[in-house]
């Protein structure tokens, strides 16, 4: 099997994101880490790079030196990652996107609505994918659970309970460490702290397993730690464009929360119960009936969380083998395309740019709701 060449821009030693990207990534053996830019410096870059074992010639020392270097390579790279800090996704994203390569970059997407419109207009421009790692998602049984919805087993969504909470950034004697205060700081963050961080992959879940776009929203925000600018706790309400509604808590103060993805869908002939924590397991209950344990693994779910399943039944896989379905989806459409073929249809769940582009809405809609004590906000 000839693997995609894959490049990857962050992520270096020490990076929190870095390996769970690399494990991902290579998971399937769609991939090959073939080049990649991974730290702000040059040097220990490029020595990692090579650690990794990618070519010297191909170990650069920033993103603009891998975007000249790969551009004119007929040995050009499939696929770039993008997970470098925040303000720099848009930048990266764009300049990857214009010279032809496709694109998977870490959540947020940009800084603003305003850059994401212009990602996604580039993305049909050039006819490159632009995908978004929300990587919650390729959970299999939050594909079950979305396989549901649109099998009409729910009947019509009612409710969505979706919540992120952490206790992470409760400690007042820790305000200052500079890993967290910039995380609060809007000349660095943006409009919103825990929301755009944490929350968002919540609000992602809500409308991919939903299947609805955002209508409008209203939102508190309270920073109950220090001085900090931005908010460490988070309460919004969303309104979805076939009708259901979304309750999402999201919060960096929630003392005894470790991780706290939660996702409750609640519809007329019945309620689906999931966490990320136990993510083994989605709790089913039908209307007037028992509530039902179904278990990732099981060769009777849905062909989606069969296909995104890799170990048997009852043996654990999490967060990585997560991730490692965007990449399977992003491999099998990338080959497709190589070999002129049409790509499995299972494999086009993996978010885009227009879901980044609805966060980042989501984000800004959130803030004004939020200095205008809770006003709705039309998305």
């Amino acid at each position: 099997m000839t693997k995609l060449k894959w490049g990857m821009i962050g992520g270096g030693e020490g990076s929190q994101i870095g390996p769970a990207h690399r494990i991902s990534a290579s998971l399937d053996g769609h991939f090959h880490l073939t080049a990649g830019a991974l730290d702000i410096d040059p040097a220990k870059g490029k020595d990692y790079a090579m650690r990794l074992g990618i070519a010297e010639d191909r170990a650069y020392g920033n993103w603009k030196e891998m975007l000249e270097g790969e551009r004119t390579r007929d040995d050009r790279l499939d696929l770039v990652t993008v997970a470098t800090p925040n303000a720099t996704h848009y930048e990266i994203s764009r300049a990857f996107l214009e010279a032809g390569f496709h694109v998977l970059c870490e959540k947020p997407l940009t800084m603003t609505a305003e850059e994401a419109e212009h990602i996604v207009a580039l993305a049909e421009e050039t006819g490159r994918i632009c995908a978004v790692n929300y990587g919650y998602s390729g959970y299999p049984l939050v594909r079950q659970m979305r396989a549901m919805v649109a099998g009409g087993e729910l009947g019509k969504v009612r409710l969505i309970k979706a919540e992120f909470a952490h206790g992470f950034h409760a400690d007042a004697e820790e305000a200052d460490n500079p890993r967290i205060r910039w995380r609060y700081d809007p000349d660095q963050a943006g409009t919103s702290a825990v929301f755009a961080d944490a929350g968002i992959h919540a609000f992602h879940m809500a409308c991919f397993v939903s299947g609805q776009t955002p209508a409008e929203l209203s939102a508190d925000f309270a920073s109950m730690v220090g001085d900090r600018q931005l908010e460490d706790d988070a309460m919004i309400n969303i309104r979805l464009s076939d009708g259901a509604l979304c309750r999402l808590w999201t919060s960096a103060i929630a003392v005894g929360r470790m991780h706290g993805l939660t996702l409750q869908v609640f519809g007329e002939k019945g309620g689906l119960s999931w966490q990320q924590q136990h993510p083994e397991q989605l709790h089913w209950t039908p209307l007037n009936g028992r509530t039902q344990v179904l278990e990732r693994g099981d060769a009777a779910l849905s062909p989606q969380a069969v296909r995104a399943s890799r170990i048997p039944i009852g043996h654990a896989e999490g967060m990585p083998v997560a991730f490692a379905n965007i990449y399977h989806d992003l491999a099998d459409v990338l080959k497709a395309e190589r070999d002129g073929l049409a790509a499995d249809p299972l494999a086009q769940d993996f978010p885009t740019a227009m879901d980044g582009l609805w966060s980042m809405r989501a984000i800004e809609a959130a803030a004004r709701s939020a200095k205008s004590r809770g006003e709705w906000v039309d998305l």
